[in-house]
């Protein structure tokens, strides 16, 4: 049996945090220009689900349900044995195809995986962070107290 050290199981959950989160036109235009796609065949799904989204009052307090949020999910074996998983928000079952494939051959060439397709969708997501960063210092308001002399 195989065991995954915690560094190796952080690093592939970092790839599926990038991933999950990456715009669909995205990931679908780096996936298209991957040469040599496997062949996988589908293990489960891809289906969708609901998942319980749970909140916290003022980010630090009791825990609550604030609600559902519907998810897709998908997991493949390509064609050298290794099995991937992919989830996503929404009800994007080919982007959960995707992702589980990309998953499964990040455990075979997590280098050329992570050149190829994690490192420009990390780069983009940096950027729409910086524009939405930008954007929000551009309305901010300073407010300020002046102090009168006579207390």
């Amino acid at each position: 049996m195989q065991t995954r050290s915690s560094t190796g199981s952080d690093a592939r959950k970092a790839v599926l945090d990038v991933l999950a989160i990456a715009p669909t036109r995205s990931l679908a235009a780096l996936w298209d220009r991957w040469a040599d796609k496997p062949g996988h065949t589908k293990v489960r799904g891809p289906e969708i689900g609901l998942v319980m989204v749970r909140g916290r009052a003022g980010g630090g307090g009791a825990p609550f349900n604030l609600g559902e949020a519907t998810v897709s999910r998908a997991s493949v074996r390509i064609a050298s044995g290794e099995v991937g998983h992919g989830y996503c928000l929404g009800r994007d079952m080919a982007k959960a195809e995707v992702i589980a494939v990309i998953d499964a051959l990040w455990q075979r060439e997590p280098a050329r995986v992570q050149a190829e397709i994690i490192a420009p969708l990390q780069t983009l997501a940096a950027d729409a962070d910086q524009q939405r960063r930008d954007e929000t210092a551009a309305t901010r308001v300073d407010f300020f107290t002046m102090v009168r002399g006579d207390n």
